[in-house]
C-alpha cells in the first residue's frame, strides 16, 4: 500500500494524502454480508451525551467480520480484498470449500487467490488461524483471542500485531502493539501475519472537514469554557487554570492511573506498557 500526494490545488490539498487503495480488488461489498449501522452521536439511551465529540460523518452500511475464524479445518480461498469504512484495516472476503463466505481482516501480504486455513497443524502463512500454542516463538500475529472462543480482541488495527515471546505450562507470553507483555492461555487462536494497511498512520487529513466526515467533532479547551462548563473555565482574561489539568469531571489529566488495583486480569499482565 502507499499514499497519494496531492496537487496544491487548494489551501487543503497542499497538506493532503490519501491512500492509493491499489491492494482494493473490489469496490462493492458483498451485500449479504452488511448490515445497517445506526449513529448515537454518542448519545446514551436517556439522550445525553456520553462520549464527547461525535456526531454527524458519512453514513455507513457495517460488514459483518469473522473475528472468531471457527471454520476449522476448512479451507477458504480470498476471492477479493475490499475497503472498510469502520475500520482501518482491509478486509478480505473468504470463500471456504463448502460454499459459505466470510470477511476477515486481512493481513498485509495476503493476496487474491491464496488459501488460508484455520486449524491446530496449519502452515505458519498470513491468514492461516492456530491456537497460539502452536505458534512459534518470535511471529507476528494479530486478532489474538484473550478468551477461547470469544474472538479476536488484540491488534486488529492497520499495521498492528503481537509477537509471540515465550511459553509456559498453560499460558504463552505475548507482546501487544502497546509494549505490554501479557500471558493468554494456550488455546487461545491468533491469526499469523501483521495487519495491512501499514501506511495508515502516515496519513495527513490536510483539513477539519475531513474528519467530519469521519464522525469526529470539534475538541474546545477545558480553559476556554465558563466555570459551570469546566473545572478550569472562568477567570479574568487568559488563564491556564490556575491548577493541575483535569477532566470536566475533576480527575488529574496526566499521569494519573486510573486502571483498577483490584482488577482480575493483573495477574496476567508480566511487563506494563510504562
Amino acid at each position: 500500500m502507499a499514499l497519494k500526494k496531492l496537487k496544491p490545488m487548494t489551501p487543503a490539498t497542499r497538506y493532503y494524502t490519501i491512500s492509493s487503495f491499489e491492494e482494493i480488488t473490489k469496490s462493492t461489498p458483498e451485500k449479504s454480508l452488511l448490515k445497517p449501522l445506526k449513529k448515537s452521536g454518542g448519545r446514551n439511551n436517556t439522550g445525553r451525551i456520553t462520549s464527547r465529540r461525535r456526531g454527524g460523518g458519512h453514513k455507513r452500511m457495517y460488514r459483518l467480520i469473522d473475528f472468531k475464524r471457527e471454520k476449522i479445518g476448512i479451507e477458504g480461498n480470498v476471492e477479493t480484498i475490499e475497503y472498510d469504512p469502520n475500520r482501518t484495516a482491509r478486509i478480505a472476503l473468504v470463500k471456504y470449500t463448502d460454499g459459505e463466505i466470510r470477511y476477515i481482516v486481512a493481513p498485509d501480504s495476503l493476496k487474491v487467490g491464496a488459501t488460508i486455513i484455520a486449524s491446530d497443524d496449519a502452515d505458519i502463512q498470513p491468514g492461516n488461524t492456530m491456537p497460539i500454542a502452536k505458534i512459534p516463538l518470535g511471529t507476528f500475529v494479530h486478532n489474538v483471542e484473550l478468551k477461547p472462543g470469544k474472538g479476536g480482541q488484540l491488534a486488529r488495527s492497520a499495521g498492528s500485531s503481537c509477537i509471540v515471546v515465550s511459553k509456559e505450562e498453560n499460558y504463552t507470553q505475548v507482546k501487544l502493539p502497546s509494549g505490554e507483555v501479557r500471558m493468554i492461555l494456550n488455546t487461545c487462536k491468533a491469526t499469523i501475519g501483521v495487519v495491512s494497511n501499514l501506511e495508515h498512520e502516515n496519513i495527513s487529513y490536510g483539513k477539519a472537514g475531513r474528519m467530519r466526515w469521519l464522525g469526529r467533532r470539534p475538541k474546545v479547551r477545558g480553559v476556554a469554557m465558563n466555570p459551570v462548563d469546566h473545572p478550569m473555565g472562568g477567570g479574568e482574561g487568559k488563564t491556564s487554570g490556575g491548577g493541575h489539568p483535569v477532566s470536566p469531571w475533576g480527575i488529574p489529566a496526566k499521569g494519573y492511573k486510573t486502571r483498577k488495583k483490584k482488577n482480575t486480569s493483573n495477574k496476567f499482565i508480566v511487563k506494563r506498557r510504562k
